[in-house]
């Protein structure tokens, strides 16, 4: 059964009130009852259906409390019959600018009441039916939104947690390829922070800084197939030693080679090539200039600076400012002359992380640039 709609008459007559009251409980639907605008406004929030209004009342004649209704959003789309014995054409059109839907002409006819409300009410029901629709797919939609933010984050925290599993994975790989060292660690991290030092000095994109800082730990990973002997030899190594030192490269290279992965890509490149001279007098390929990869090239001048101003098995530390002399010697022979200039220019951050990564500074030596394995 179909529940009973609920109608507000509004009629400064109380006769007129109960007329329609009459009329409506006939046709199976409940009466609300308003004498005039005021009234009439306050109970539209009865869950009004169809307001029967009567045009000519003191105070708030029907013209307003249509326009009223018409701009309360809350109840702006229920419909409207004017009650009125105005039967001039002027007097409709005024009623239809006002926002009335139809119109009931005095005396009341009980057909006319029937067949005028029957269709409003039939639209009412639509528009109900619509705006419920709308409000219960609106709450599924909120609540889709909100399960899939949560699997969107719960996703995002998987990928972060395999992201960093694989660069710890990547650390480890390069730090157990100079397990040797006790030192190597703290190299492998100091001199990747210099990298990036460099990389922002070239304006490179935020992906590839954070790419070169990444990949840079793996420089030395084909140290792994250098024997300890020579590793850790306190003395400087002969020229059978330094052939199988000068492997060490090529090995990295071949380790990384192949990856589908772009930082294995980089650590591959940088591992072949953080050894060659601008002057092409380095090693594996020899290659000079700008035929040597710029992630080689900015990691030829971070390895040898920390290389320079760290303890080794085999050698003291220069201090920064000889370590800074040795490399400007080194100026377009063994380093880009335009990323060295940087690296300089950038020197404050550089030392201060070094200051953050090392607490004790080093004593001065001589060293042989042979000796920067």
């Amino acid at each position: 059964m179909n529940k009973p709609k609920r109608i507000l008459i509004v009629d400064d007559v109380e006769l007129n009130r109960e007329l329609l009251e009459g009329i409506l409980a006939a046709l199976g639907h409940e009466s609300e009852m308003a004498e005039d605008g005021i009234e009439a406004l306050a109970k539209l929030k009865l869950d009004i259906d169809l307001v029967l209004l009567d045009v000519q009342m003191p105070g708030m004649d029907g013209y307003e409390v249509v326009r009223r209704i018409r701009q309360n959003s809350d109840v702006s789309d229920i419909p409207i019959i004017m009650v009125t014995a105005l039967t001039s054409k002027e007097d409709r059109l005024r009623a239809v600018e006002a926002g009335a839907n139809d119109f009931i002409t005095k005396p009341i006819d009980k057909i006319e009441v029937r067949v005028r409300t029957a269709s409003l009410l039939k639209m009412k029901e639509s528009q109900d039916i619509i705006r419920h629709h709308q409000a219960d797919l609106e709450i599924k939609i909120e609540q889709r939104t909100s399960d899939l933010r949560e699997a969107i984050q719960g996703m995002i925290e998987a990928q972060r947690t395999t992201h960093e599993a694989h660069l710890d994975t990547i650390r480890r790989l390069a730090i157990a390829a100079e397990y040797k060292d006790q030192n190597t660690a703290a190299h492998i991290k100091r001199m990747s922070f210099y990298c990036a030092v460099l990389a922002r000095a070239l304006n490179l994109a935020p992906g590839e800084v954070e790419l070169i800082l990444n990949a840079s730990p793996m420089h030395d990973v084909g140290k792994i197939g250098t024997p300890d002997a020579i590793l850790i030899k306190p003395d400087k190594l002969d020229e059978p030693e330094w052939r199988v030192m000068r492997q060490h490269p090529t090995i990295g290279g071949e380790i990384l080679r192949d990856s589908p992965h772009e930082l294995l890509q980089a650590g591959a490149i940088i591992a072949l090539s953080h050894h060659e001279k601008w002057d092409g007098s380095g090693y594996p390929k020899g290659l000079s200039g700008q035929d040597i990869p710029l992630y080689g090239r900015i990691c030829a001048i971070a390895d040898v600076f920390d290389a320079l101003t760290s303890e080794r098995p085999y050698k003291k530390s220069f201090t920064n400012d000889a370590s800074l002399d040795f490399m400007k010697e080194g100026r377009g022979k063994h380093f880009d002359p335009k990323l060295l200039d940087l690296f300089i220019e950038n020197l404050d951050e550089v030392l201060a992380i070094q200051e953050e990564q090392r607490k004790n500074i080093q004593i001065e030596t001589d060293l042989d640039v042979e000796e920067l394995r």
